[in-house]
């Protein structure tokens, strides 16, 4: 059973009525995914729109090399697989579970059931998959035009605390390579030139303590080098 506070300090459904609630309640499943289980896999027939509630999702492509890319990440409030919901396809990419997660499920029966009771709720998912594409968009130009060094030192600022003075990557060198779009050898080659240049040092377990964020901060924005 789906429990009754289910939609509290979830910032998708601040906007929905109270109505709109009770008919994703009514028609939703609760589903529970341990870290790196797999929700969905590219390619595999779609089994609903998944909503986020707690934890984070890792959605990845593979390439023909062999090789994934993140394409997007998603936390709560997140909302995963629209796209084969409306065009009729398969899964794009495959979700993993970034970390011990809980999601709604609407099947698509459930879906189009849920959009014809309360319109309000296909306007959300609409400006949610609006949101993904200009994500997406904003991934792609980053990749296209942004050495990975740069990329590297945007995704430690952004997880840097700076009361405690560290970053922390919660995920492995090859994730991280997924997320920047290249290869775990590249990662370490400029984790370690970011070590030589004194703007991190390793704590260990994907921990960094940034010794001069202000270099960091220049790095990530297109900068080199030492100031």
């Amino acid at each position: 059973m789906i429990s009754a506070d289910v939609f509290s300090g979830v910032w998708l459904f601040e906007g929905i009525s109270e109505r709109g609630r009770r008919e994703l309640k009514r028609r939703s499943t609760e589903r529970r995914f341990a870290k790196n289980e797999i929700l969905f896999r590219e390619g595999a027939s779609p089994n609903g729109l998944y909503i986020i509630l707690e934890g984070g999702v890792r959605v990845v492509r593979t390439s023909a090399l062999g090789r994934q890319h993140v394409i997007h990440t998603e936390g709560p409030g997140g909302t995963l697989g629209e796209v084969p919901i409306f065009d009729g396809a398969g899964y794009p990419a495959t979700a993993i579970a970034a970390e011990a997660t809980r999601c709604l499920v609407l099947s698509p029966d459930g879906i189009r059931a849920a959009f014809s009771a309360e319109p309000e709720i296909a306007w959300v998912v609409t400006r949610q998959l609006a949101r993904r594409v200009r994500t997406l968009v904003k991934r792609l130009d980053e990749r296209v035009t942004q050495p990975t060094i740069q990329r590297l030192a945007a995704l430690l600022y952004e997880r840097y605390d700076a009361v405690t003075g560290i970053a922390r990557l919660t995920m492995t060198q090859s994730e991280i390579a997924e997320e920047l779009g290249t290869v775990r050898e590249v990662v370490v080659r400029d984790l370690r030139k970011l070590k030589h240049q004194g703007v991190i040092r390793s704590r260990g377990r994907g921990a960094y303590v940034v010794e001069n964020p202000t270099v960091l901060q220049h790095t990530a924005n297109g900068g080199t080098g030492n100031q």
